[in-house]
C-alpha cells in the first residue's frame, strides 16, 4: 500500500525521520506541525491539532493546494514526554488532538490510522517493578504519569472507534525513547550506574527502525486495534540483560533465557505480525 498520507508531529524527532522515510518508499507526505520540518522540502501544513476544525480540513484533503485526500494518517504530534510542561497543560493537548485526529479520519473515510503510544503505558519509569521481563503487550497498562494516562486512554479510544466502524485499522507503537546515531556517544557512560537507564528497562529505539515501524504499520492488511511495543534488539548497555536484572530487579520475574544484550521490551509481537526487523544498533 503507498499513496497519500498525512503524518502529524512532522517536525519532532521521530517524525523528520518517518517522513523521509515514507516518501524514500513512494509515499506521497503531506507533514504537518506547528513548526517547518528540518530539511524537508515535500508538501507542509502549519496547524494546531487541538482545533478540530483545522484536522478534519487536512485529514478530508480540503486544504486548498494540499490534497487529494489521504488513504492513511499517521499521528505522532504531542507534548513529547511527562514535566515537560504543567500536566494539565499536557492533557489539554494531547487528548484532543489524538481525538480529533481519530475521528477526522473516521469521519472523512479514511480507514488507516498509525499513531505513536508509548512506552510509558507499561509502568515507567518501573519505581514499582515490571510484573516480568522481557514485557510484552499482554499485562494492563500502568500508566504512571499523566503523558501516560492519555497514551492508555488513546488506545482505549481506538478500541471503541474501531468497534464503532469495523472498517478502521488503527495501529498504536508503544515506542521506547527515540535515538539518533548521534546519541548513541553518550550510551558508554550508562555503564557507570546501571540504575540510571532502570526506568525503561535500558531499552531505546533508532529513529530509523521507528520510521521503518510505522511503514510496516501503514503495510499492514488488517482491521481492528492492535498495539506494539517498538524498540531495538539490544539494550542500551555494554553488559548483559540478565546481569542487569539480577542487580537492579533480582525478584523480577524472567520468561525467557536472554541473549547477552537482548532487549527487556519484547518486540516478539512486531517481528511476527508487522515484520518489523530492527536494522540498526548503537553497537555498530
Amino acid at each position: 500500500m503507498t499513496g497519500r498520507v498525512v503524518v502529524t508531529g512532522a517536525a519532532g524527532k521521530l517524525g523528520r525521520v518517518v517522513v523521509d522515510d515514507l516518501a524514500a518508499h513512494g509515499w506521497d507526505v503531506l507533514a504537518v506541525d506547528r513548526v517547518p520540518v528540518p530539511g524537508w522540502s515535500g508538501d507542509f501544513v502549519r496547524a494546531d491539532l487541538t482545533d478540530y476544525g483545522q484536522v478534519l480540513e487536512i485529514v478530508s484533503g480540503a486544504v486548498d493546494e494540499r490534497g487529494p485526500r489521504p488513504q492513511a494518517v499517521v499521528h505522532l504530534a504531542a507534548v513529547p514526554a511527562p514535566g515537560l510542561i504543567p500536566n494539565s497543560a499536557t492533557f489539554a493537548n494531547n487528548a484532543p488532538a489524538t481525538w480529533n485526529v481519530f475521528n477526522a479520519a473516521r469521519s472523512a473515510g479514511v480507514h488507516k490510522v498509525v499513531w505513536a503510544s508509548s512506552e510509558t503505558v507499561l509502568g515507567l519509569p518501573f519505581d514499582a517493578p515490571p510484573p516480568y521481563v522481557p514485557v510484552d503487550e499482554n499485562y494492563a497498562p500502568r500508566p504512571e504519569s499523566t503523558y501516560s494516562l492519555v497514551k492508555t486512554l488513546e488506545e482505549e479510544m481506538a478500541t471503541q472507534f474501531c468497534r464503532w466502524d469495523p472498517q478502521l485499522s488503527m495501529i498504536g507503537l508503544r515506542f521506547s525513547n527515540v535515538m539518533y546515531p548521534e546519541d548513541y556517544a553518550e550510551f558508554p557512560s550508562f555503564d557507570a550506574d546501571p540504575r540510571k537507564r532502570k526506568w525503561n528497562l535500558w531499552g531505546y529505539i533508532d529513529a530509523r527502525d521507528g520510521a521503518q515501524a510505522v511503514r510496516r504499520s501503514l503495510e499492514h492488511q488488517g482491521t481492528g486495534r492492535e498495539v506494539f511495543i517498538i524498540a531495538n534488539s539490544d539494550t542500551v548497555m555494554s553488559r548483559s540483560s540478565a546481569s542487569l536484572m539480577a542487580e537492579v530487579f533480582p525478584d523480577v520475574e524472567i520468561r525467557k533465557d536472554l541473549g547477552e544484550h537482548e532487549t527487556l521490551l519484547s518486540i516478539d509481537k512486531a517481528r511476527r505480525v508487522l515484520g518489523y526487523a530492527p536494522e540498526h544498533t548503537w553497537r555498530r
